[in-house]
Order: C-alpha cells, then structure tokens, then sequence
C-alpha cells in the first residue's frame, strides 16, 4: 500500500523587530478641565449642586407648592439632581486629593447615563414649572393670591443647574464616544 509519511521542514523564525516600529503606544486623551477628577469637573459639580438647592430651598419656602403637580416634580427633581452633584463633587474632591484619574471606562459610562438622567429630569420639571409659572401669573392673573416670585426664582435656578449639568454629560459622553 502506498501510504504518506509525514515530512518536517524547518520553518526559519521570523526576525525580530521592535512592535513600536509598527504600532505607535496609544495616548491617552488629556484630561479636558470639565471632566471627572479635574478641577473644573468640581467646579461644575459645585454649581450643580448649589443652583439644585438654591431651587429645591426656594420652592420649598412657599407654603402652597405642594398643590401644583409640576412644583412638587421641580422640588423631587432638585432633590435628585443635590444628591448626585454632590456625591460626584465629593468623588472629585478625592480624586484632586489622593491625584487619581477617574478614566475608567465603567466609571464613564455610570457618570455618563447619570449626567442624562439627571439633566433630563431636571429640565423637564423646570420646563413644567415654568408653564404652571406663566399660567398662573399670565393667564390667570392670580399672582396676588400665590408666590409667583418664588416659583419664578425657583424655576430659573432649575434652568441654570441644568445649564451647570450640560457641559458634564457632553464632556461624559464626548469621552466615551472617543475610546
């Protein structure tokens, strides 16, 4: 019978080269001030959370808030929005503290999906707070009876926290998208 033997032929290794020759080391993306564990990053988590509680303590001083469903949506939102501010501010402070960076691809993605949440909701109830706002002192003309000036502050420092969170989704999500 005719069978096939194997046969071995030395194969020559291939001769080395350096890898950075043809891959360049990948470089990280600086760190943009506005980003986690920067110090503008604190910053606009330090107005977040000031604007969100200047609107929460604001609406809460009227007495007769709770009757309109949109307040009582601005005041659960600004009470949302202080505590995530402030819990990220507080993780800003420790990365400036102990010089870490907060690049981490999980950590981005949680502030990212966060920051849209949070920013979401935030403009949505001072978007309906400002309706009810114009309703009642507008159209029906009973700003004398309700404290149209404090839903009025309140509903412009819901607009200027959501104006504080922009720039940190943007920032959050500019990042992810560039990875």
């Amino acid at each position: 019978m005719f069978s096939s033997r194997p046969s071995v032929h030395p194969v020559e290794a291939p001769p080395l080269t350096d890898v950075t020759e043809n891959h360049p080391p990948r470089v990280r993306m600086k760190d943009i001030q506005g980003m986690p564990g920067t110090s503008g990053g604190l910053a606009l988590r330090f107005f977040q959370f000031m604007f969100a509680a200047a609107a929460l303590g604001v609406m809460v001083s009227a007495n007769d808030f709770s009757s309109v469903t949109s307040f009582r949506y601005l005041v659960a939102a600004a009470i949302l929005q202080s505590l995530w501010s402030l819990s990220l501010a507080l993780l800003d402070v420790y990365a400036l503290l102990v010089k870490r960076s907060l690049r981490n691809p999980l950590v981005n993605v949680l502030f990212a999906i966060g920051d849209g949440i949070t920013s979401t909701l935030t403009f949505a109830a001072a978007c309906a707070s400002a309706g009810i706002t114009v309703l009642i002192g507008n159209d029906l003309n009973i700003c004398s009876q309700n404290h149209c000036t404090t839903f009025e502050t309140a509903t412009a420092m819901a607009f200027i926290s959501w104006f504080a969170v922009s720039p940190s989704f943007l920032l959050n999500f500019w990042s992810l998208a560039s990875r």
